[in-house]
């Protein structure tokens, strides 16, 4: 029950709430007022002009751990922000003006768009929505009503949970991961059955008439139409060895085993890149202590990177700022018996780099990088930040050269922007998707998937004709939320 003071209402920390003009008869909130702003969960969003107007196009899964739900929307755009999220990346996000109904209440309030599959919420209510209207207790929860699951089948339909598509199986080496849990979840949104792999735990039977593969316990995975290889770094060569015998079973994999073996050579990649008339950072690579001052030189001397050929996220990437530290970090390196490269250092890209994530011979979305406060390189592991950057044909012609290169389907370029054009840094065959999902708010996992339909002519089937085109929901009236509870 609800209570009122001094013409305020009462709320608690989370709360159904009604937005009529997004067609969002129901949608749990999380109540904050330690945030300024309010935000819900939006994805493969677009700007667009209508009557002189500044309009965004996006889509919304209104119910936390359920992607198959969704409304399309369409509002005008009342303000564009910079907006640091929970996590610490700062995203260039679109706002918007809708009504909300809570109660018997009903005010316009301001929301930003952001991808929050990783969030509890689907909707924040942050402290700029609630001036003048609300007071927040704590202890308190659904103080307006809550809503039961009937009432949601009622607002939203029922929709069919059979799985009559593709087995898609994700291999790979932690399953809570977000980027594989979102390859997982768009699998099946789209209606295949879905399967993780645990790299260390499968094993194989190399035969030339009857290849097969194993998983713990003796499960035979011959029956899969499609693996998904993110292979990490330090399983490498059984990764690839893996990803081999699919392919010698006729089992189609996203990126191929030659195609990371040489991705995750550094060294030959580089090399491959200058082949085929790419521009990278000036580099030298010598495996001899004795050649370390004429390596700094080859290079134009400190300031310059030093590289370790296996590390990954940044890891193993020192910037020596002079030269008395660049012989002292290369020896150091090569002391420890590792191989090692050292790059010229672009000063001009001030921290920056862009990130392109290229599926099947196309850039399917871009975001600048900035390097975390006291940090010379962009990266998001170490509190670096994200926003959606415009790149330059020269730059989307280099990112898609350069994954056909090396043979990869499915790719993160990055690039680093110098005096003399973009210039390749490296090519990495299992592309992290939250910073470039919640920076850009497109479905990178769901494109990965159609891809992969594509590549085996495999079409989607409509559902019954109380459903909308391909599963998505669209509500064209709005329910009132009744106040049952559970």
């Amino acid at each position: 029950m609800a209570f009122s003071l001094d013409s305020k209402l009462i709320i608690g920390r989370e709360e159904w709430c009604a937005l009529p003009a997004l067609g969002i008869p129901a949608i749990k909130m999380r109540v904050d007022s330690g945030a300024k702003t309010s935000s819900i969960h939006a994805f493969n969003i677009q700007a667009f002009r209508r009557n002189n107007q500044s309009w965004v196009s996006f889509e919304i899964h209104p119910l936390q751990n359920d992607r198959k739900t969704l409304i399309r929307c369409e509002q005008v755009v009342v303000d564009k922000r910079v907006v640091k999220s929970s996590s610490g990346i700062a995203e260039t996000r679109y706002v918007i003006s809708v009504p909300i109904k809570l109660g018997e209440m009903t005010w316009d309030i301001e929301l930003t768009l952001a991808n929050r599959d990783s969030m509890g919420f689907r909707m924040l209510l942050g402290r700029e929505a609630m001036n003048g209207r609300l007071i927040v207790d704590p202890s308190q929860r659904c103080t307006t009503g809550d809503v039961s699951i009937e009432s949601l089948k009622t607002f939203y339909g029922q929709k069919e949970s059979t799985n009559s598509g593709l087995k898609i199986a994700v291999l790979a080496s932690n399953k809570e991961l977000y980027s594989n849990q979102r390859l997982l979840e768009a699998a099946e949104e789209r209606g295949h059955e879905t399967i993780f792999l645990n790299v260390k735990q499968c094993y194989m039977k190399l035969d030339a008439l009857e290849p097969e593969a194993h998983y713990r316990g003796g499960k035979l995975l011959n029956d899969l139409d499609a693996v998904i290889t993110r292979i990490r770094p330090s399983v490498t060569f059984y990764g690839t060895a893996l990803a081999r015998q699919f392919e010698s079973m006729g089992i189609y994999t996203t990126n191929s085993s030659s195609a990371i073996s040489q991705s995750r050579d550094k060294l030959f990649s580089l090399q491959l890149m200058l082949k085929s008339g790419i521009s990278i950072p000036t580099t030298g690579f010598a495996n001899s202590p004795t050649d370390t001052n004429d390596l700094i030189d080859m290079v134009g001397g400190a300031p310059l990177i030093v590289k370790l050929l296996e590390g990954t996220q940044g890891k193993g990437v020192v910037l020596a700022e002079t030269r008395k530290a660049a012989e002292s970090v290369v020896n150091a390196f090569k002391s420890l018996g590792v191989n090692l490269l050292v790059q010229k250092f672009i000063k001009e890209a001030n921290g920056k780099d862009l990130r392109c994530f290229v599926i099947d011979g196309k850039v399917v979305a871009s975001i600048e990088r900035k390097a975390a406060p006291g940090e010379f390189r962009a990266n998001l592991h170490q509190g670096g930040t994200a926003s959606v950057v415009k790149i330059t044909p020269e730059e989307r012609t280099l990112a898609v050269k350069a994954a056909k290169v090396l043979g990869l389907q499915v790719a993160g370029v990055d690039i680093i922007r110098s005096q003399a054009g973009p210039l390749l840094l490296e090519v990495n065959s299992s592309p992290g998707l939250e910073g470039i999902e919640a920076a850009t708010g497109k479905d990178i996992a769901g494109m990965i998937i159609a891809s992969i339909e594509k590549k085996l002519s495999w079409k989607r089937e409509l559902s019954n004709a109380a459903t909308a085109a391909q599963g998505v929901i669209k509500l064209t009236e709005i329910t009132e939320i009744s106040n049952t509870t559970d």
